[in-house]
């Protein structure tokens, strides 16, 4: 079964979206206390719908509380370097450049064809297949890949799964397939 990717955000900038929606958000008691009122005001037959001026007073503080956040993560973001550090250590840089040329190289020799997989091809297993170079069960493939960190594996005769000897083993699998991770710079 292949390994899923992990749920890291790379993007700088979505990242910190993220960050900024996930904080708790206080609501004042009075909100509540608000809401409960109308309620029992619409079950006893009374008017729905606040008076005509009450909808645009809403309104504007719902504008305001938007403008508030979008501030708040502009600010953020001027503070920040331009390059920024992910949770992984790994540098990401800001502007990523043209995609670099990698080798993937496996000796395995009783093999009759291997593919490898991971976050480059959305674990396909038949995007990107290796090719025997006849030099006693070596098989190799370039790949086309910007700078970033990548998870992936290699997948022998369509039912084992090797991690690349050359590289650093990932962390942590979700399905238990051993998983290699890849930096290109």
């Amino acid at each position: 079964m292949p390994a899923e990717p992990d749920d890291r955000i790379h993007d700088a900038a979505l990242q910190r979206a993220v960050s900024e929606l996930r904080r708790p958000v206080w609501l004042d008691p009075a909100v509540d206390q608000r809401a409960l009122d109308r309620i029992r005001a619409e079950a006893a037959g009374w008017p729905a719908s606040p008076p005509y001026g009450h909808r645009w007073g809403a309104w504007i503080a719902g504008a305001a509380i938007a403008a508030g956040l979008l501030l708040a993560v502009v600010l953020r973001h001027s503070e920040e370097p331009s390059t920024l550090a992910g949770s992984s250590g790994v540098e990401v840089p800001a502007a990523t450049g043209d995609a670099r040329q990698v080798y993937l190289r496996l000796d395995a020799p009783a093999s009759s064809r291997v593919a490898v997989v991971g976050d480059f091809n959305d674990w396909d297993p038949a995007a990107t297949p290796l090719r025997p170079t006849g030099d006693h069960g070596t098989w190799v493939v370039e790949l086309r890949l910007k700078p970033g960190r990548y998870h992936y594996t290699f997948l022998i005769d369509g039912r084992r799964w090797e991690r690349d000897p050359r590289e650093a083993p990932a962390a942590g699998s979700d399905f238990g397939a051993p998983v290699s991770v890849l930096t290109v710079t």
